[in-house]
This record gives structure tokens, C-alpha cells and sequence, in this order.
């Protein structure tokens, strides 16, 4: 909280502060009485000391507020005791409608508009700028007849030196306390200020981006430390300058866009040799712009800010050689379905039979089977990944089980068999032999070898399924059932997935140099979407996004429109009924394995198929499409042609997908 200072010029004005303060409502800090000549110098002594707010009346108060920087709080004469003043000077005239003057400075008295016809009286007001014009201020009234005179000393002197009736100016305790109050709300506010102030200069102090911060006009009010970097000038070189003068690409145009219509801009600039992608958003104020900021993010020669924990992981071992060292902690696991998956694999972490993990494609299967060997007492062994689909019988018998093969290059670590239903019948036995008997052989089953290694696979059904289409055997089968781990897909993870689209959307962002925001509608479209590609298909669509956005703010229509181009043949997602909120699930349930399965499910009456025409436009959309096209786009004029708010017309674009 700041200091207050009272400076009045009577002493009696002191002793109706100090009644006030008995209240302890109010808090004010300092209190003296002083002389007009003096009142800059003693308000400088003040602010000196601390003082903030000053509070003062008359010409005092206006003397302090032409020399000196801190808010005045001036103490005005209420309403209430001005109407006391004027009924004792009714009862010393004793006339019907007496003419009553008030000699003074206009900063001293409240709105008296009415009070010739609320008193019955005639009030006329001789109002002085400066003190030495009180005098003739009180003369003047004196010659013009006035039947009393109500004012501070000048005034009275003036008046009994001319035999004319007067009143003193004095004042009960109302206007002081609604100074004090006033003061201290003010005191409140700037409290308020500094510290959202205080808390600005701190973010932009500790930005990872450059900022520049504009007024109405364009003139540049302030730099962050790291755009002073970036432009290779002190903030107090820039102050002041315009913002066309330091980047001519901003054009007329541009901040027309962002300071008049209240627009943002996104660009690449070059400042200093130094490239950047700037985004000029403006500043907003009870719907006026009132300034704007510049948000600066370099293109290259920096290497981004965050990597994903696989590449950064496998960047690490790779220098030293090593297996991967993906870990339990390197996996999304804030929904409650994947820790508790997470939970059953550090379990089959103690164990050394071989572990089975199902899935959709792009789920954390790998990274899984990774996880559980780095916990494992196989930790310092070798870590190797065999695929088997699309390989003949031959092929994969020389890769897994030949001389040079991966369960020889395994040996005391672990050996991952992708789609392991994929393997032709004698593979299957010859990875029967290796889990049962721990023994491998090529193609001559005579020359068997022992080896140490820990097997585990991945599928795509479950084993049961497998085993009921015949296309695993039987031995194998009941070896392998018993650690068996499912992996949700991300549609059932929300928590999840909301945080796989925001960190790869962010990592696309930095790899290049781009700056894009989801409108609230876009993230609801994407946590909507099924994502039968799991991670895989979140990422190549986030990247292909992020590349090709043509604005700084992603709406749902972008969106919408991307998932229909790319993923034609899935069905996107089905808009929820409010009035069925939480029914039914979002989506039908997904075929455990690709076309083996059942397919992928078909359209429902009423869901969204991308496949299918648009249908033929209401009447409303055609009104709403054509008023854009007229008004080349402006939102603002095209609500106003229709006769519907720019809410609305925004509500009405979203419903007919219309960019």
C-alpha cells in the first residue's frame, strides 16, 4: 500500500482529520498544514518521504497538481453542506428568494445546477483561477448587490469591509471522508496496476521469445531483454521509434489490419540477420485497441527449445553405443487406463518369460517392451527389434535364427518379435524351441546353440483369436499366454491424447520457426477424433497442419477439413448430442486387427462421413456465405448487412464449416 499525505490550510481541517481517523476506517499516513506559497514545496517533501497520493483543497490542490507527478485527491464541498450554508444564510437575509454569492475556486464546491429552485433562492458563483484574484472576485459580487456572501477569508473580509452579510466557507466532516475514501480507492487501483505491471515485466523479462510492446499509434513503449538481443539495440534506443522504421516489412496495411480493426498478423521478418516468425496481436481495451504486441520466435541457427524424450533418449545412447534407454517415465501416462498399464509391464519387468503386448498400430508397444528391458535385470544387454511381416519363411528364419541372425546377436538381453502371428509354421516352432529350451537352429536343426535371451512379441488380436483362426499353433500359443499386456489406443486415453497433440503440436511449431494457436473449437475437434494411427497418425498430421496453416489461430474448419483430405476412408468424428451427453460413447468400437477383423465401422444416420457430398446448402448458409463474399470477408460489415451480432455470425460459420 502507498502513503497518503493530507496538506490543508487551517488547522481546523486537521482536527476534523483526526476525528475521522478515530473510526480507523481510513489510513493516512501524513498530515500538516502549510502555507499556498509553499504547497510545491511541501508536497515535493512529501513525495520525498513516500507519499503516493496527495490529498489537498482549493488552489493548493491545484498548484500541487500543475508541479508535481502523483495524483491529487481534491476535498470538494458536498452537496449536504453547502445546502446547511445555504439555509443559515436564508435565515440571516430573512427574504423570500435572497440572492446568495459563493466567492471561491471552482475546485472547491459540488454541482449546485439546482439549487435555485430546490432552495428558493438566487445563487450566483464568482469563481477565482488564482489566489490573488479573490479579492476582486468577492468586490465584484459586492457591487453587484448581492444580499450575502459565502467564502473563506478573503471573501468575508471583503464583504464586512462593505457592510454586506457573510458566511465562512467551513465544512463538516462529509468532504473530508469522502476524500479519504476516495484516496484510498485510488490507492487500491494503483496497488493493483503496479502489481499486474510488475507481473507483465517479469513474463516478458523471462519470455523464451522476443516481445515488442506498441501504443495506438505504433511507437515502440518497451522491449524485452531478448528482442533487444535479437535487434542488437537498447530498449532506450528503441523507445519511442516506430515500428515501420525498424521493420519496413510492416506495412501501412498491416498495422492498419491489427491498430484500427483490431486484427492479428502473423509474417517472417529479419532483424539484425537474424530471421524470425513475428506475430502482432493487439491489445484490447473495453473494445477499443489500445496498443498491440509483437511476439518474435527465431526460424533457424537455434536448435528448438524441447525434443521429444525417444529422439533425445536415443540421441544419448547412440553416442555410447548402448541399447535405447526408454523408460517408464519417458511414457504419456496421465489417464488412469495407461498407468495401470504401465503398472502390469514394471510387474513383467521381474519376470523372464516372454511378454506378450497387443495393440493398435502407433501405440507405445515398442517403447513399452523397451521400458520393461531397461527395468529388467537384462538392462545392460542388448535390445533388438525383428519385424516379420512381408518377409518369407527364409527370410525370416535368416534374420531371427541364421549365424548372424538377432537371437545370436541378443544374447543377454532381449529380442522383440513385431506380429509375431506372421511367422510361417516352422518359425513358429523354431521360436517355440528358443523360449521353451532356450535353444536356437537355422536351417539344420542339428546344430542347435544355448542361448540367454528373453523374447517378447508384439500382435495385433488377441492370442485366443489368433489361436481360433489357426494362424498361431497351439504350443505356441499356451507358451506365450500368461504376460499378456493390452495397449489402449489414445482415444481412450483423453487426458493422454490432449497432451500428445499439444507437445507435437509445440515441437512442429519450433522445428519450424512457426507460431500457431488451436482455437478452443479445433482442440475439441482433434480430442473428438478417433486416431486409429495412434501416435504415428497424431504426429504426420500435426506436421502436415502445422506446415500448411495459413494463419496464426487453427480454427475447426482447418481442421476438419485436413482429416477429410487425409484420411478419406475413416469417419470422422461424430458431433455430440447435447441431450445425450454421456450415453453413448463417441465412437463405435474399433476392430481389434485391420481387415481381418470386421473392417472399420460404417457410417451412422447422422454421423459425419467425409466420403459423401456436401449436402445442398440451407437458406441461412447461403445468406451467410453470400453477405462474406460481398463484404470481402468482413465480419463486421457482413453481421451487420444480415442483422445479426459478429457473435452470432461467428456461431453460424463454425455450424456451416465456412472460413
Amino acid at each position: 500500500m502507498g502513503k497518503i499525505a493530507l496538506l490543508v490550510a487551517r488547522e481546523d481541517m486537521l482536527y476534523q482529520a483526526h476525528n475521522i481517523l478515530q473510526e480507523k476506517k481510513f489510513q493516512i499516513q501524513e498530515m500538516r498544514v502549510i502555507e499556498t506559497g509553499q504547497a510545491v514545496m511541501e508536497a515535493r517533501r512529501s513525495i520525498a518521504d513516500g507519499a503516493s497520493i496527495i490529498i489537498a483543497r482549493g488552489l493548493q490542490a491545484s498548484i500541487i497538481k500543475q508541479y508535481t507527478d502523483v495524483p491529487v485527491v481534491e476535498i470538494v464541498m458536498t452537496a449536504q453542506e453547502m445546502a446547511l450554508l445555504v439555509k443559515r444564510a436564508k435565515q440571516i437575509v430573512k427574504k423570500p428568494r435572497p440572492v446568495i454569492a459563493v466567492v471561491g475556486f471552482r475546485n472547491m464546491f459540488c454541482d449546485m445546477s439546482y439549487f435555485d429552485d430546490l432552495y428558493d433562492i438566487e445563487l450566483r458563483t464568482y469563481y477565482a483561477s488564482q489566489g490573488d484574484q479573490l479579492p476582486a472576485a468577492a468586490r465584484q459580487a459586492v457591487e453587484e448587490e448581492v444580499d450575502l456572501i459565502i467564502g473563506g477569508d478573503t471573501a468575508v473580509a471583503a464583504a464586512t469591509k462593505a457592510g454586506v452579510p457573510s458566511l465562512f466557507l467551513s465544512m463538516t466532516e462529509d468532504s473530508m471522508r469522502q476524500a479519504f475514501a476516495m484516496a484510498e480507492s485510488m490507492d487500491y487501483a494503483m496497488n493493483v496496476e503496479k502489481k499486474t505491471a510488475a507481473q507483465m515485466e517479469t513474463l516478458l523479462d523471462y519470455s523464451f521469445s522476443g516481445v515488442i510492446r506498441l501504443d495506438g499509434s505504433g511507437l515502440v513503449t518497451a522491449v524485452n531483454p531478448l528482442m533487444e538481443h535479437i535487434i542488437g539495440k537498447s530498449q532506450e534506443e528503441l523507445k519511442g521509434l516506430p515500428v515501420r522504421s525498424l521493420a519496413p516489412l510492416l506495412g501501412e496495411d498491416v498495422l492498419n489490419r491489427v491498430l484500427k480493426e483490431g486484427r492479428d498478423y502473423s509474417l517472417f521478418l529479419e532483424w539484425n540477420h537474424t530471421p524470425v516468425f513475428a506475430v502482432i496481436a493487439p491489445v484490447l481495451y473495453e473494445d477499443r485497441v489500445d496498443g498491440a504486441l509483437i511476439t518474435c520466435h527465431r526460424t533457424r541457427g537455434t536448435e528448438p527449445a524441447t525434443k521429444t524424450r525417444e529422439k533425445q533418449v536415443d540421441k544419448d545412447r547412440a553416442s555410447r553405443g548402448l541399447p535405447p534407454l526408454v523408460r517408464f517415465e519417458d511414457i504419456l501416462q496421465n489417464s488412469g487406463v495407461m498407468q495401470e498399464c504401465i503398472r502390469l509391464a514394471s510387474l513383467y519387468a521381474l519376470s523372464g518369460h516372454p511378454v506378450v503386448l497387443r495393440g493398435e498400430p502407433g501405440t507405445e508397444k515398442r517403447m513399452l517392451a523397451e521400458s520393461i528391458h531397461n527395468s529388467s535385470n537384462r538392462r545392460n544387454g542388448p535390445f533388438l527389434d525383428v519385424p516379420c511381416r512381408g518377409l518369407s519363411g527364409e527370410e525370416q528364419r535368416n534374420m531371427i535364427f541364421g549365424e548372424q541372425g538377432a537371437v545370436l546377436q541378443a544374447q543377454g538381453g532381449t529380442l522383440l518379435v513385431r506380429d509375431v502371428e506372421e511367422l510361417t509354421p516352422d518359425n513358429q516352432y523354431r521360436l517355440y524351441q528358443l523360449i521353451r529350451f532356450h535353444v536356437c537352429h537355422g536351417a539344420e536343426a542339428a546344430r542347435m546353440r544355448k542361448v540367454d535371451v528373453r523374447v517378447m512379441v508384439t500382435v495385433g488380436p488377441s492370442l485366443a483369436d489368433l489361436q481360433a483362426a489357426g494362424r498361431i499353433s497351439q504350443d505356441l500359443y499356451y507358451l506365450l499366454s500368461g504376460l499378456e499386456l493390452l495397449v489402449p489406443p489414445l482415444r481412450e486415453r483423453r487426458e493422454d491424447l490432449e497432451q500428445k497433440i499439444q507437445d507435437t503440436l509445440r515441437e512442429c511449431c519450433e522445428q519450424y520457426g512457426r507460431y500457431h494457436a488451436l482455437t478452443a473449437g479445433a482442440r475439441e475437434v482433434l480430442l473428438n477424433y478417433p486416431w486409429y494411427g495412434n501416435l504415428f497418425q497424431i504426429e504426420s498430421f500435426c506436421e502436415r497442419l502445422v506446415l500448411t496453416a495459413g494463419k496464426r489461430s487453427i480454427d475447426e474448419i482447418a481442421v476438419k477439413a485436413l482429416l477429410r483430405e487425409l484420411y478419406p476412408e475413416q469417419r470422422s468424428l461424430r458431433q455430440p448430442d447435447p441431450e445425450r451427453a454421456g450415453a453413448d460413447p463417441p465412437y463405435p468400437d474399433q476392430p481389434e486387427y485391420g481387415p481381418g477383423a470386421t473392417g472399420q465401422p460404417g457410417p451412422e444416420p447422422g454421423a459425419f462421413s467425409p466420403s459423401l457430398q456436401r449436402p445442398v446448402p440451407s437458406y441461412e448458409e447461403q445468406r451467410v456465405r453470400e453477405a462474406l463474399q460481398r463484404w470481402d470477408g468482413s465480419r463486421e460489415k457482413a453481421a451487420k448487412a444480415l442483422g445479426i451480432s459478429k457473435a452470432t455470425l461467428w456461431r453460424r460459420m463454425k455450424k456451416y464449416e465456412i472460413s
